[in-house]
């Protein structure tokens, strides 16, 4: 038996509540800390990028138009799911180099951070909506609503709360994303698909690409059906060609660099807010 050759598991895409091979059928080896190889992932493509982005699309209207309690529900909902399943994180977590206590934090701070969006789905409109003066015979409401499609480029070192840190705001401000997974460690992205498949989130609300970010992110922060983008990535040559790229379509980009995702700094409403349009209504007041 010692001379058996273990079967690696070919980690796939998740996209439109499925999970794809990459259209390429191409893969690349997911190495440990010591250099061997513990599985294969997809290595996707631009094909890739825009089958996530017309799932994306497809499933805005509908989660958008969800009640903020229900987002809040189900974000609970992804909570405990992955709370039962914080072994097998972990145990991904320490194959790629990260001891048990730091991948254990890893692990608890993502579920704490569901937990935490899925408390401000039905508050942020209150904390940030206003009633603005108005020198008419009007009532003047302005109140946030989602962008629509935003682009996620996961942190590589914190490939799974850094991930559930960007993802968790997005969705549950109404928005719908494709995320570029960690490209060093995507294992634990991908298998964070796994959970929300389990959770009731509606198929194409989060789509989860691995691969090269190189290979993907020009073809996804040029694309025109994109909103917003949202990225770690710290070269400076990236963050330009990020910037270029957003001004075609005038999205949203903000650029969270050199971050350290455990620290409670990144779990907060503003967040939420960076991927919401400021909807203002004029109503004429009845005598």
């Amino acid at each position: 038996m010692s001379d058996r050759i273990e079967v690696l598991k070919t980690y796939k895409t998740y996209i439109g509540g499925k999970f794809p091979r990459s259209e390429s059928a191409r893969t690349y080896k997911v190495k440990d800390s010591k250099d061997n190889i513990i599985a294969n992932a997809c290595r996707c493509t631009r094909k890739d990028v825009r089958d996530s982005l017309t799932a994306a699309r497809s499933a805005f209207p509908g989660w958008r138009n969800r009640s903020a309690y229900n987002r809040g529900q189900i974000l609970y909902r992804t909570a405990e799911m992955l709370e039962g399943r914080k072994d097998q994180f972990v145990k991904e977590l320490t194959n790629t180099g990260f001891n048990e206590k730091n991948a254990g934090r890893e692990t608890e701070t993502a579920i704490d951070r569901l937990i935490y969006y899925a408390g401000w789905t039905d508050k942020y409109q209150q904390v940030f909506g206003t009633v603005n003066p108005v020198a008419s015979a009007h009532f003047n409401f302005s109140n946030p609503e989602p962008t629509g499609i935003v682009g996620i480029v996961a942190p590589e070192s914190s490939p799974l709360a850094g991930l559930v840190s960007m993802i968790a705001p997005v969705i549950a401000g109404g928005n719908s994303c494709v995320v570029l997974a960690s490209q060093a460690n995507p294992l634990p992205a991908i298998s964070f698909g796994e959970v929300l498949h389990a959770s009731d989130v509606p198929g194409g609300v989060v789509n989860i690409l691995s691969g090269y970010s190189d290979e993907m992110l020009p073809h996804l922060s040029s694309h025109m059906d994109l909103n917003a983008i949202w990225n770690t990535i710290s070269n400076k040559k990236t963050r330009k060609q990020i910037d270029e790229n957003g001004a075609l379509n005038i999205k949203r980009v903000l650029h969270t660099v050199n971050h350290i995702w455990l620290d409670d700094e990144n779990h907060n409403p503003y967040y939420i807010l960076e991927f919401q349009e400021i909807k203002t209504t004029w109503h004429p007041v009845g005598n």
